[in-house]
C-alpha cells in the first residue's frame, strides 16, 4: 500500500473511534464536521477544499456544514465515515492524486480527531511515512509562512534542520524543534496543540506563536 492509503485507512479507523459529536482542533467542528469535509473534498472537490478550519469561502463551509447538519446520530455518522473510507472515484482528481496531496491532508485530520478532546502521545510514525511528511512539510512551510516577520528554522530530533522562511528586515530567526510529525501540525496551524519547542528573542517566538496557532 501507499502512504496515503495508508493514512486513509488510518484516519478512517480514527473516525470511527471517534464518537460524531466529538470536539477537533478545527474551530467550531466535530468529528461529523470533519467527515462532511473528507467526503466532499472528494466527492464535491469545490465544496470540500479549503474550508478546514475557516470560513475563507462561505461555498466550502455552508457545504460542509449543511452535510454533518443530516448526521443526528452514530448511524448517520458511520454511513458517511465508510462513504470517505472507500476510494474515490476515478473522475475525481484526488484519485490519482497520490501521496502528493493526501498524505498530509489524512495524517493532519488524523491528529485533529485524536487531540480533539487535549493531549494524547503522539502516533510511532514508519521512517518512510516521516520522511514523506519532512518532503511535503518543507513544500508546505514557504507558502503558510510566508507573511511571518521572524524567520524560521525547523529541526527534528536527528539534528536534521530546514530553514524554511527568512527574516525579514528588524526580526531574528526563530528555531521550532520537535518530531517531524509535530512540526507538521504546528507549520498547518496547530501549534497549540503539537510537541514543539520555540527557541528565539521573545517577540520574534510571539510572532510566530500567534500564527502557527488556531482560533
Amino acid at each position: 500500500m501507499t502512504w496515503h492509503e495508508t493514512e486513509r485507512a488510518w484516519l478512517a479507523d480514527t473516525l470511527r473511534a471517534t464518537p460524531f459529536d466529538a470536539p477537533t482542533l478545527c474551530a467550531g467542528w466535530q468529528a461529523r464536521h470533519l467527515a462532511a469535509h473528507l467526503v466532499l473534498r472528494e466527492r464535491a472537490p469545490r465544496a470540500g477544499v479549503g474550508a478546514v478550519g475557516t470560513a475563507a469561502t462561505r461555498g466550502p463551509e455552508a457545504a460542509v456544514q449543511r452535510l454533518a447538519e443530516d448526521v443526528d446520530g452514530p448511524a448517520a455518522y458511520a454511513a458517511l465515515v465508510d462513504a470517505f473510507a472507500a476510494p474515490p472515484a476515478r473522475w475525481s482528481p484526488l484519485s490519482w492524486a497520490g501521496d502528493a496531496v493526501n498524505a498530509s491532508e489524512y495524517f493532519i485530520h488524523t491528529e485533529d480527531l485524536r487531540r480533539g478532546a487535549g493531549p494524547v502521545p503522539p502516533r510511532d510514525l514508519p521512517d518512510g511515512l516521516r520522511d514523506l511528511l519532512w518532503r511535503q512539510l518543507l513544500r508546505m512551510a514557504p507558502v503558510r509562512l510566508r507573511r511571518l516577520g521572524p524567520g524560521l528554522v525547523l529541526v527534528r530530533p536527528d539534528d536534521v534542520r530546514s530553514a524554511v522562511h527568512r527574516a525579514r528586515a528588524g526580526h531574528g530567526t526563530v528555531v521550532a524543534r520537535g518530531d517531524v510529525g509535530e512540526l507538521v501540525l504546528a507549520v498547518s496551524g496547530r501549534l497549540q496543540a503539537a510537541d514543539v519547542r520555540l527557541e528565539g528573542a521573545p517577540a520574534d517566538v510571539a510572532a510566530v506563536r500567534e500564527l502557527l496557532t488556531g482560533p
